[in-house]
């Protein structure tokens, strides 16, 4: 099972955002981050992935499939897209919302099974205390939670992220994508997770896609890609690359 792109291209209006967008095929089992400053088109690419928005070209192929080729039901059971704003009904609570995603292709019928996979689910996620809580309750992070709770308890072949730790503190960042890396590994399944900081990318992610104005400009492995003048040149500052105690990339990033 392989996930690639090739030539998307996606415009609002007279805005191109993505142009000629394209990917080597991402492995099963395998944490991808996409990299890129703000407005370089990552939220787009997932949007485009997910069927949420429609290529002016290009194609999305998910194990031999062209993804445009299903219905949204059928895509949306194989792509699992966790979008970077969490949006619940106010008057639902976290155990609801969470249920809501578990059921939402399989019908409403709620059995004793159901209810002790939410139940994991938000034990694993170490937010079993929010079950009771209203959406509205909710801070920033605890709905960040949330959502990947929301994302991990459906099976799908590929699950994309878009920035699921830009509102959690430190911590909480190590630990959510732990849980997602842990959980992609265990399903054998494509995990795609956009982020900012450079060093989580490089701590948690396999893979690196490196987007920058609508277009890939590199990929590859994190230790091959953060050495590349392409990640100091998008960035606009300078970048130095270190081993930390255990043998991970730590990135030093100066104002230029």
């Amino acid at each position: 099972m392989t996930l690639q792109a090739t030539g998307l291209n996606f415009a609002y209006g007279r805005t191109r955002v993505l142009r000629g967008v394209g990917f080597a095929p991402l492995q099963p089992g395998q944490l991808t981050a996409l990299i890129g400053p703000n407005a370089s088109g990552k939220s787009t690419l997932f949007r485009a992935i997910a069927g949420l928005v429609k290529a002016s070209a290009g194609e999305v192929i998910l194990n031999g499939t062209d993804l445009s080729t299903l219905s949204s039901k059928a895509r949306l059971a194989r792509v699992c897209f966790m979008p970077q704003f969490f949006a619940a009904n106010a008057a639902l609570t976290v155990f609801d919302v969470v249920m809501m995603a578990r059921k939402n292709l399989s019908g409403w019928h709620v059995s004793d099974d159901d209810m002790n996979a939410v139940g994991q689910a938000l034990h694993d996620a170490q937010i079993g205390h929010l079950a009771p809580a209203y959406s509205s309750e909710l801070s920033g992070g605890q709905s960040q939670m949330v959502a990947v709770a929301q994302a991990l308890i459906r099976r799908s072949e590929a699950y994309l992220f878009d920035e699921p730790t830009s509102a959690l503190d430190l911590r909480h960042q190590l630990r959510v994508l732990a849980q997602i890396r842990d959980a992609i590994r265990a399903r054998d399944a494509i995990g795609i997770v956009a982020l900012h900081d450079l060093n989580l990318a490089a701590r948690f992610a396999d893979h690196l896609i490196l987007l920058r104005q609508g277009q890939v400009l590199a990929e590859g492995p994190p230790h091959q890609i953060l050495h590349r003048p392409e990640i100091a040149e998008t960035y606009g500052v300078d970048i130095h690359i270190t081993t930390g105690p255990k043998e991970d990339l730590v990135v030093h990033a100066y104002s230029s």
